[in-house]
């Protein structure tokens, strides 16, 4: 996780200097206290990543002498022909567009968002109560 850590903390020198250019030419304390921010969070970000990669086993992917071949195998569970994505997105664009339009609509949309949520996180459930 060293790539990931040192690309993090990378962004959080280049906003850090884009920021004080930033606010040598503009003077806007809008703009600079939002890249200020940006730099925070990539750095958290970036230290984090450093952190907690030190305490981990080495992936192949940070063997500078690693071959391909040692990051073959299972990746995780992907479904492949799950509906549930597509009725969580419209779900919450509906409830986003009932933030504009009216408070009715953006309850029924995150109704709508939290059924569809369940439908996805217990989709493959197997047990007593599997649907």
């Amino acid at each position: 996780m060293k790539v990931e850590g040192w690309l993090f903390l990378g962004c959080a020198v280049f906003f850090g200097c884009a920021d004080i250019v930033y606010w040598y030419f503009s003077h806007d304390p809008t703009g600079t206290t939002a890249l200020a921010l940006a730099v925070g969070l990539a750095f958290l970000t970036g230290f984090y990543v450093l952190f907690t990669g030190r305490r981990l086993p080495q992936r192949p992917e940070d063997n500078r002498e690693g071959e391909i071949a040692e990051g073959t195998g299972e990746l995780g569970f992907f479904s492949p022909h799950s509906w549930w994505p597509l009725f969580v997105g419209l779900a919450a664009a509906f409830a986003a567009l009932g933030v504009a339009i009216g408070w009715w609509m953006f309850l029924i949309g995150v109704l709508a968002l939290l059924f569809s949520v369940i439908g996805f996180v217990f989709e493959y459930y197997r047990g007593h109560y599997a649907h």
